[in-house]
């Protein structure tokens, strides 16, 4: 099953950030403003989050 890392943002505690797992930051210029959330699997994402993440190596995904 592939994972996807979680990044959270406490001052916009309403968007996370999912990358593939073990991905990290590195390209993304504010990386410090993200805080590590966890990993999750693939299914438990929306569909549309994983294939933000397969075509941009990122995807912001809603988190209410």
């Amino acid at each position: 099953m592939e994972n996807y890392d979680l990044y959270l943002n406490p001052a916009k505690p309403a968007i996370g950030l999912c990358v593939r797992a073990g991905a990290g930051l590195s390209d993304l210029a504010d990386a410090k403003d993200w805080v590590f959330g966890g990993t999750v699997e693939k299914d438990s994402l929306p569909s549309e989050v994983v294939k933000a993440v397969e075509a941009n190596g990122h995807a912001f995904r809603d988190m209410d």
